[in-house]
């Protein structure tokens, strides 16, 4: 059987302000003429299908397009949902989907049963974890007491072992769908980033609770992760695939794209190969002053990416946003960040003012916030002449 093994599609993000949804729509529009390509019997969406509990109309709009398209190129689809779904209104329509080849796994209470996908080998068991908040578990299953994510795989996957052992016997060959944070070390990702991206996501962790060992999954042909934006792989059969499109300045070395798993006869381990999507725009951070930005013929590859603007100017220039955009139209965010800022040390305030008089305390305060630019004669005049006259005044009262 082979798999595709996508996730984060985050349908209704915007990226700073500034909707994606027309370059994931191309995206997925690649991905479904992969899947024709490359022949692949199921894929597997592996959470956070929508980027917010309550999406627009719009964003079912755009998955029903891509998984229609999907579809017609020969797959089988299998969505699960991810702690940034609405798993009641991803699955509101599940049993009917199901007729059509589309499996959304969004019950906590139905983890355990999965969809049989046929191959010449017998069957592959397909099973979804919906994100598994303890408290949810604990409301599907009185049994659990778990309070935690890794608890709560580890009991979750106790029930897809047994059921899959039931209907396939110790040969039973099983892929797990999930939406968590894996590592294998206490408080990060032991594991390879491939692309050289950030393994980023939002709300990932809280005090080390809501880590899962890839251990957990022992047992799975293959495991398809979501919740990391980067792809990822912890062992050859435990990986993420990563969001197919950039979501922030965070992932700009982050290669887009999905895995290819083929999966053989029971006790052998999966053929895994990196799937390249295309990139609708890029994201690029320039560095330098305004004069270096604006300079003819300067950063080409920015022209039509989303930009991430760092000016070393020493003052901010008026209107430094504005001019910007106007040659690169997709910057969206500004920083200003002189290259000569004052390196005060671990000194404190108190200790750099002490002993100071008035004008020498505006003199310095003025060079600080102009980033090394002193006051001029006529400024010091005006200094002096503001000072003298609030002397003057409270000598009167």
């Amino acid at each position: 059987m082979r798999l595709l093994h996508t996730s984060d599609w985050h349908i209704g993000r915007t990226f700073h302000g500034h909707s994606t949804d027309d370059h994931l729509a191309q995206v997925l529009a690649a991905l479904a003429a992969a899947v024709a390509e490359n022949a692949v019997d199921v894929v597997v969406v592996a959470g956070d299908v929508f980027d917010s509990s309550t999406p627009k109309g719009e964003a079912f709009t755009l998955l029903n397009g891509a998984v229609a398209a999907i579809r017609a190129a020969g797959a089988t689809v299998v969505l699960t949902s991810g702690n940034h779904d609405g798993p009641a209104r991803l699955g509101h329509m599940a049993r009917f989907a199901a007729f059509g080849g589309v499996h959304v796994l969004a019950d906590l209470g139905a983890l355990a049963t999965p969809v049989a996908v046929p191959d010449s080998h017998g069957e592959v068991l397909v099973y979804g974890i919906p994100y598994p908040h303890p408290e949810f578990l604990r409301a599907a299953f009185p049994g659990f007491t778990g309070t935690t994510q890794e608890a709560a795989h580890a009991f979750a996957m106790d029930l897809i072992r047994d059921d899959a052992l039931a209907r396939g016997g110790a040969e039973a060959r099983f892929v797990v769908a999930a939406h968590t944070f894996v590592s294998g070390e206490a408080g990060g990702v032991a594991s390879t980033v491939e692309d050289g991206g950030r393994a980023e996501e939002r709300d990932i962790t809280r005090g080390g609770l809501d880590i899962v060992p890839p251990s957990a999954f022992d047992g799975a042909a293959y495991v398809a992760l979501g919740h990391i934006h980067s792809r990822v792989t912890l062992s050859p059969s435990v990986r993420y695939s990563g969001a197919p499109l950039r979501f922030s300045f965070g992932e700009i070395s982050s290669g887009k794209g999905a895995w290819l798993v083929d999966i053989g006869d029971a006790g052998t381990a999966p053929e895994v190969t990196w799937l390249e999507l295309p990139t609708p725009r890029a994201v690029v951070r320039l560095v330098g002053t305004l004069e270096e930005l604006l300079a003819d013929g300067a950063h080409p590859e920015a022209v039509d990416a989303w930009v991430d603007v760092i000016l070393t100017d020493d003052l901010r220039p008026r209107d430094a946003m504005r001019r910007i955009q106007e040659r690169y139209p997709h910057a969206v965010t500004l920083t200003h960040r002189p290259a000569n800022v004052a390196d005060h040390g671990a000194a404190t305030y108190a200790e750099r003012t002490r002993g100071k008089s008035d004008t020498e305390l505006i003199a310095s305060f003025l060079e600080f916030t102009r980033n090394g630019h002193g006051v001029s004669e006529a400024e010091d005049q005006l200094i002096a002449e503001a000072l003298g006259a609030l002397d003057a005044t409270e000598a009167t009262r």
